[in-house]
């Protein structure tokens, strides 16, 4: 079992370097099977969308179907997954990144009310209360 870095991912998905894309999708086509299954940590699908969101300018609905995409696919294993799911339906209609949802929703478990934030879109839903 191999693990998966967000540059990896990136590279996969975006295709921009040809050298580095091939070998990622080299890697992950040869690596990463049902039986097998390359692992992926919250972390990287949250470093995931904020590159392709910052670095790449991809839209919302873009960032949430490649998200989908990679939680749905059997040759790898999400860290988490109900938890990304999860925070994966509130991005779609929300205002905050992803990260937002995962952090919120990761306190909730650990027992907190809320999380305290200065980020105004977060608090568009209930995981968050502004300072």
């Amino acid at each position: 079992m191999i693990g998966l870095d967000t540059n990896v991912l990136v590279r996969h998905i975006v295709q921009d370097s040809k050298e580095e894309a091939r070998a990622a999708s080299r890697l992950i086509e040869s690596r990463c099977t049902a039986d097998d299954p390359g692992v992926v940590s919250l972390l990287v699908i949250c470093e995931l969308a904020w590159v392709l969101d910052r670095g790449y300018n991809y839209e919302r609905a873009a960032i949430a179907g490649v998200l989908r995409q990679l939680l749905s696919v059997e040759d790898l294993r999400i860290e988490r997954p109900e938890l990304a799911w999860q925070a994966l339906n509130l991005y779609e209609t929300g205002k905050a990144d992803f990260a937002d949802y995962v952090i919120g929703l990761s306190h909730r478990d650990q027992g907190a009310q809320v999380t305290c934030t200065f980020d105004r879109r977060a608090t568009s839903c209930d995981l968050f209360e502004l300072v």
